[in-house]
């Protein structure tokens, strides 16, 4: 059995790491933000929790709540993908939103060294894929795709 103090710091880690992706999107000026990501994260956190504590609960169990998340995350992060004149923009935002579920199902199954790595290199995906982006594409000469949320993303620096 899990103790209080284990459930809450499970949880607690799910909203920081949640928050903190969300964090750069608010930043960035994206529809899903702070709040968003730091709800997500937790939500898929306590589902986890709840199936790992539930006596009786076997590997086949917790399975399938980490599947019906990873399955029903896709749908809020499609809903922050838009389609505006052949342009695709939000999927970055959406990718985020995803990786903080997935996030939070580690921080549920107290999995802290996957969700501090992956944390980790989640952050440093946003922070710095558009400048490996832009390095690679300068070195080969590549034009940008045209749209996309590095467009917008340039707006904001």
């Amino acid at each position: 059995m899990i103790d209080y103090m284990e459930i809450t710091q499970r949880l607690l880690a799910a909203v920081l790491i949640g928050s903190l992706i969300g964090l750069n999107r608010f930043a960035r000026h994206k529809a899903a933000g702070l709040r968003t990501h730091a709800l997500v994260a937790l939500g898929a956190a306590i589902a986890t929790l709840t199936a790992v504590v539930e006596p009786g609960a076997d590997a086949a169990a917790i399975s399938r709540v980490v599947q019906g998340l990873v399955t029903g995350v896709g749908f809020i992060g499609a809903g922050v993908i838009l389609h505006n004149n052949a342009r695709v923009q939000g999927l970055t935002t959406a990718a985020s939103v995803w990786a903080a579920a997935i996030l939070g199902i580690a921080c549920g199954t107290g999995r802290y060294a996957v969700f501090t790595i992956g944390f980790f290199l989640a952050m440093c995906v946003l922070l710095f894929g558009r400048f490996v982006e832009r390095g690679i594409a300068r070195l080969l000469h590549w034009r940008p795709a045209s749209g996309g949320e590095d467009e917008a993303d340039e707006r904001d620096l």
